[in-house]
């Protein structure tokens, strides 16, 4: 099962799984945009993108009721802006070069840094070019670097919304944008069983983490949240262009 991995790949990939789902139970979001650069450390970057996609799926499968109903409106429509754009970001993954996409990967991680650093909007929901345009960036990101998060991130955490709100809106349009980047992978003949059934094995420490982040987040304030946040994308985004050098 895993012969075509080594013992530091495996390792690499667990203790990432566990950071980044405690940080996506805090937030909300940024498990794709902390796993998928460290996976590209071990792995090459469309394996490292597939596998985030089928552990975030996973995760999402397992809180889609409560994700429905506190979800904003405006996540379903973002969501299919996704499942639209998400096979033309795949397709750029497949036929870009490894050290290009890793450039990429690593710009992506470093524009969630400073997206979460922009100051907060009034909670009126913005205009529906607005709201496309970030469905359909979200969709590129998905398949190019399985990082749904980098448009949506400020669209909803960038606005005066309650916190549950901003939370179930996000992994709403990232289970969405999962499973498109799924369905993307196997249509274009890339998504290999190995992929499947490493998440499956870690998935354990998946959900261990996200419920240990989902705790301590009732206890952590608005403005720590933030910096907080801020402070780990930043350290996703400097460890990807350190491995470029």
């Amino acid at each position: 099962m895993f012969e075509s991995f080594t013992a530091l790949q495996i390792a690499v990939a667990l203790a990432a799984a566990l950071g980044s789902a405690f940080v996506r139970g805090l937030t909300g979001f940024g498990m794709a945009i902390l796993l998928v650069p460290v996976l590209a450390l071990a792995l090459p970057p469309v394996e490292a993108v597939v596998l985030t996609n089928a552990l975030s799926l996973m995760i999402g499968a397992t809180e889609i009721r409560s994700l429905v109903r506190d979800a904003e409106p405006t996540a379903w429509g973002i969501g299919a802006a996704v499942v639209l754009a998400t096979p033309l970001g795949l397709w750029a993954l497949a036929m870009t070069g490894t050290d290009v996409a890793r450039l990429v990967i690593a710009l992506i991680a470093l524009s969630a840094f400073v997206a979460i650093l922009l100051p907060k909007r009034g909670a009126a929901v913005p205009g529906r070019w607005v709201t496309g345009g970030v469905g359909v960036l979200s969709g590129l990101m998905t398949g190019y670097a399985g990082m749904p998060g980098p448009p949506v991130v400020p669209y909803y955490a960038g606005r005066d919304l309650p916190r549950p709100t901003i939370k179930a809106s996000m992994q709403l349009i990232f289970t969405i944008a999962a499973c498109a980047g799924l369905a993307s992978a196997t249509w274009l003949g890339i998504l290999r069983p190995e992929l499947l059934l490493f998440a499956l094995v870690m998935l354990p420490m998946i959900i261990a983490g996200n419920r240990l982040g989902a705790r301590v987040s009732g206890r952590v304030s608005d403005p720590l949240w933030r910096v907080t946040v801020g402070l780990i994308l930043g350290g996703a985004a400097a460890a990807a262009f350190v491995r470029l050098i």
